[in-house]
């Protein structure tokens, strides 16, 4: 695919998660998706994975997030195989406490199917509001 049709299938994507839609994403993601969340802190690792993907990551994000979670992206910026996308999340928690991010995430797509993420966040909002991750 070309860097248009993949900025194409991210704002596709992003259209859904706006709307704490994640049905796009997931059907997008290749078997073998991994997704890096940078930092220090407990969420911060490598998923390796689809079905990790979906049990740990997501998993534990829908004990803490009320309701779809809701990712806005503001910019793509897509080259070759990458697409970068800058977002901004729009979350409340269990506890009702506000969890809006900021996010840069780089993704690599082949093929038309998502095959790598790595996340870039304000970790310590992350630990502030979502906890240790465990």
């Amino acid at each position: 695919m070309s860097a248009a049709e993949n900025k194409q299938l991210m704002q596709t994507i992003f259209g859904g998660l706006a709307e704490g839609n994640a049905r796009p994403f997931v059907e997008a993601m290749a078997d073998g998706f991994r997704w890096t969340v940078t930092g220090t802190t407990k969420w911060s690792k490598t998923y390796e994975g689809k079905q990790a993907v979906i049990t740990e990551l997501f998993g534990q994000l829908r004990t803490r997030i009320e309701g779809g979670i809701r990712t806005t992206a503001q910019r793509f910026i897509a080259e070759g195989d990458y697409v970068v996308v800058e977002a901004r999340g729009n979350n409340t928690t269990k506890r009702g406490k506000p969890y809006n991010n900021r996010y840069c995430f780089v993704f690599r797509i082949s093929g038309g199917q998502l095959q790598e993420l790595t996340e870039y966040l304000d970790t310590e909002l992350v630990t502030t509001a979502l906890g240790d991750g465990e």
